[in-house]
């Protein structure tokens, strides 16, 4: 599917067309072929390839001319919004979120909807009613979630950066399942519309890419809210702690464990403090999450039906999501009071960083699963079961407003990618970066 201008990541293919070396036309022109020979990924879930080639030329900012896809949770005026789901019908929105027009003023150009699950609600992309987002790596395993489509287009070299957005891993997730470079920024930076309105704000937007530079050169277009998100000239050293272990106690596949010993490793071989310690979280903050998240799930629904009116179908949605919405009416008082130690939790949270800068875990607890292990249809509580013993380690950092970067570092035996999750204190994605890079030059990524 790659053919020379694919192999460019965002920063060469803004710099070569700066320098004149190719077109706007031209850029955008094989970004649509190679989406059209990826079809069979089905993690394009509506094209805008008109609209793409009249934008071509047409931009301005820091990555103007680049292509990417937009997450199919954003609405996007004119460009059919499905959420991944069935209920929506055939909606076409009359305006665009905020975070159309923040990835449009950096230049960027969309060439489409990238698929999600149903509502952003799962850990895989395969909402029923539709194909199943196939991995790059093995068409028969799960791509992750929500930002799957995303994740396969990046690893698939469709477009070099594809827009994401993280409520519980959604971002580092697919980044780890495809084996591409993704961050969750901290709370505040750039928040997904009405996240702040939460009990408890988790959601951001941003990015994957396939290198570290991409996504440095993406929050410099993007310019969010606090401090400067850009790398130190000259790195420090660092305190980095290491654990594999998961904080709910449940198994984490030995090639998961491996990468995040031989990250480590590499860590104290370009010269960081690096120690080995259990995991510094109790699975209480991965319960509480998972309570707070069909509380989620009820106001996702809501939302849907709010934004879309009469079009809006609820019969039509999946099991996990009906299930999901209605379940925290059957505890109310449970789901308020995991609420309210969520709220909590970032002073715990702070607490553990006081005596390190960056800690390392695995992304995931094992490769990507085939499809139908995480599917929509499976009985409630097994799904639940599953995205629980699957996903114990990303949500902390959603709960505490941190940030944190899922890098390719590892491969399992069986040739799929393995993240590790590099995590920091808030507001310090520019020490997550700038390891990041370092790590990048060093070893590499995984291919």
């Amino acid at each position: 599917m790659t053919d020379e201008l694919g192999r460019w990541d965002a920063v060469e293919t803004r710099d070569r067309l700066r320098e004149g070396d190719v077109s706007a036309a031209e850029v955008i022109d094989a970004a649509i072929a190679r989406a059209e020979a990826a079809r069979d990924l089905n993690a394009v879930v509506t094209d805008s390839f008109a609209h793409a080639r009249a934008r071509a030329g047409r931009t301005s900012g820091l990555l103007a001319g680049v292509p990417t896809f937009i997450k199919d949770l954003a609405r996007t005026e004119g460009v059919r919004t499905r959420w991944g789901t069935l209920a929506s019908g055939h909606h076409v929105p009359t305006k665009s979120d905020p975070i159309v027009s923040t990835l449009e003023a950096t230049g960027l150009v969309s060439l489409g909807k990238s698929a999600t699950p149903e509502l952003g609600l799962t850990g895989t992309t395969e909402p029923l009613g539709m194909p199943p987002c196939r991995n790059p790596h093995d068409p028969e395993r799960s791509t992750g979630g929500s930002s799957g489509g995303a994740g396969a287009l990046v690893a698939a070299g469709v477009v070099p950066i594809a827009h994401g957005s993280d409520g519980g891993g959604s971002i580092r997730i697919p980044a780890s399942c495809n084996g591409v470079v993704g961050l969750k920024v901290s709370r505040g930076r750039l928040d997904m519309e009405g996240s702040n309105l939460l009990p408890v704000n988790v959601a951001v937007d941003g990015c994957l890419t396939r290198t570290v530079r991409d996504t440095v050169a993406f929050w410099e277009a993007v310019a969010p809210a606090g401090p400067s998100m850009t790398p130190r000239d000259e790195p420090p050293k660092l305190r980095i702690a290491a654990f594999s272990d998961a904080p709910t106690g449940t198994p984490v596949h030995a090639d998961h464990r491996r990468a995040v010993h031989d990250a480590a490793e590499a860590c104290r071989a370009i010269g960081h403090q690096v120690t080995t310690i259990p995991s510094p979280f109790e699975g209480r903050v991965i319960d509480d999450f998972l309570l707070y998240w069909r509380l989620i799930a009820w106001g996702q629904k809501v939302g849907a039906r709010l934004l879309m009116h009469r079009r809006f179908d609820a019969s039509k949605l999946d099991p996990w999501t009906k299930g999901l919405a209605a379940s925290w009416k059957k505890d109310p008082l449970a789901v308020m009071q995991a609420t309210r130690r969520l709220r909590r939790f970032g002073a715990r949270y702070e607490a553990v960083m006081r005596d390190y800068d960056v800690v390392l875990s695995p992304v995931t607890a094992a490769p990507p699963p085939v499809h139908g292990w995480l599917a929509p249809d499976q009985p409630f509580e097994r799904h639940f079961d599953r995205l629980r013993t699957y996903l114990p380690f990303t949500a902390i950092q959603n709960v505490a407003g941190a940030p944190a970067l899922s890098l390719p570092l590892g491969k399992s035996e069986g040739g799929m990618p393995v993240g590790v999750q590099l995590a920091g204190r808030v507001n310090e994605e520019r020490t997550l970066l700038g390891l990041g890079l370092a790590l990048e030059r060093s070893i590499g990524f995984a291919p």
